[in-house]
């Protein structure tokens, strides 16, 4: 690798930064990260910081890995890639869509498909669902109905049943037939309802009366997170996804779990569906699927919608869709052997008992400095919202929530910036410390503002 002083020089020059303005990042340019270890990161100037973002909620396992990075070396020293169109699979693809398989029985997932990363899981979950009723010979169902706030990655199906403008306006038009409902957020919602059981009950009234007015034999699927990430970390009552799932059977619609945050044990269960409850459709996974370690992703088919496809004897039945590393063999390697230490380590448990720590941590900023206006939490998925005026809920500014970030760094702690949110996804083997850690890096960054 080139030196420091080229590094810094070329910084933000001929990359165009994700989810980022191109001309502030020139102004501006980002941390240069160079080095990980455990639940650290070092950058260019060997300041070494504890990462409260894991990545981006996928570094589950933290950065020294060692079974990952072996499986990794192993797989490409014997094959490092081969196709899996049809007519050829390999060993590393077969295991890990058996070990997938037995890890989400519980969810009544019996099929994998496997893809590059989360988006592509959510397009291929979304283009299933329009086959999967084409084939039953209901072809009027092809509209989506998704969440308000809800996050579901960047290409043109996954940006259309997006929530949040920040993702559509720039690229609309976007794909017709989608239409968005609700989010049980008690802090802001169109009914002033704080209560989180009456709030559920509302929004799926709402989802309801909209299922009703398009009507339900032209609906395909409802795709949700079970815990709202990007979005701000919202978490919907407990008896929200069951209610969803009930409305779903009852108007014959495919439940899609946008799990690619959520599963393999963010939000303290080994998925955000079996968290609440729920029997979904298709699951989407990416992520943690690797720790981070590996590009890969897969959506998950239960059995109704398997035993449909399997059961075609007509072309609508075949698969017109995949990616050229579908079921990589090293993507798969890596994802075999980061499940294996995902459940040795207990990660599931672990993100429960540290996220409840970090909620108390939480709480006690947004008591002592009035610009936290919301906490939420589940697992160790988190947000603090600041605001500048608590009783108006007025979002802070651009400028304060940098501040806060910048302060945060300086203190030894990596954090997010969300719109008016400070978003927290740390490794998920982090320690009762390191929960100290952030709560005090917090404090200092808002303090700072």
């Amino acid at each position: 690798m080139r030196d420091a002083n080229f590094l810094t020089e070329n910084n933000a020059r001929q990359i165009w930064h994700p989810m980022a303005h191109p001309a502030e990042m020139q102004a501006s340019p980002p941390r240069i990260i160079m080095k990980g270890e455990g639940v650290h990161v070092t950058d260019l100037d060997g300041r070494t910081v504890l990462d409260a973002v894991g990545g981006l909620w996928n570094v589950n396992l933290g950065y020294s890995c060692d079974p990952i990075k072996q499986a990794i070396a192993a797989q490409l020293a014997v094959l490092p890639y081969y196709s899996g169109f049809r007519g050829t699979s390999t060993g590393p693809s077969i295991e890990l869509a058996w070990e997938l398989a037995q890890w989400f029985a519980p969810e009544g997932m019996v099929r994998t498909f496997f893809t590059s990363g989360g988006s592509d899981s959510v397009e291929s979950a979304l283009r299933l669902a329009r086959q999967y009723w084409k084939i039953r010979g209901e072809r009027d169902r092809t509209k989506f109905i998704a969440l308000k706030k809800g996050y579901h990655g960047t290409h043109f199906g996954g940006a259309s049943v997006n929530g949040n403008a920040n993702f559509r306006r720039n690229y609309e038009p976007l794909l017709p037939g989608v239409f968005h409902t609700p989010v049980p957020w008690t802090y802001r919602n169109p009914f002033g309802e704080t209560d989180p059981a009456r709030l559920a009950d509302l929004c799926a009234r709402a989802l309801e009366d909209e299922i009703a007015f398009q009507g339900p034999d032209t609906v395909a699927a409802f795709i949700m997170e079970p815990v709202l990430g990007a979005g701000g970390v919202i978490v919907p009552h407990e008896s929200f996804m069951r209610r969803v799932r009930e409305i779903c059977d009852r108007h014959g619609i495919l439940l899609i779990a946008d799990e690619v945050v959520t599963g393999f044990g963010r939000a303290g269960a080994w998925s955000g569906s079996r968290l609440w409850g729920v029997k979904p459709d298709f699951m989407t996974l990416a992520k943690a699927i690797t720790s981070g370690y590996y590009p890969l992703g897969a959506t998950m088919i239960g059995q109704k919608v398997a035993e449909v496809f399997e059961a075609d004897k007509t072309a609508f039945g075949a698969i017109g869709h995949g990616y050229t590393y579908s079921g990589h063999p090293v993507g798969c390697a890596a994802g075999i052997a980061a499940l294996a230490e995902t459940k040795r380590l207990g990660l599931n448990e672990n993100a429960a008992a540290r996220g409840a720590e970090l909620t108390t941590a939480l709480e006690a900023l947004k008591a002592k400095h009035p610009l936290v206006g919301d906490v939420r939490s589940k697992g160790l998925m988190a947000a603090l919202e600041l605001v500048s005026d608590r009783d108006a809920k007025t979002p802070a500014d651009k400028k304060t929530m940098a501040r806060v970030a910048d302060a945060a760094y300086e203190a030894g702690v990596m954090v997010r910036i969300s719109s008016n949110n400070i978003i927290l996804s740390p490794p998920l083997i982090l320690t009762s410390s390191d929960v100290a850690k952030i709560a005090e890096a917090l404090d200092t960054g808002i303090a700072s503002a």
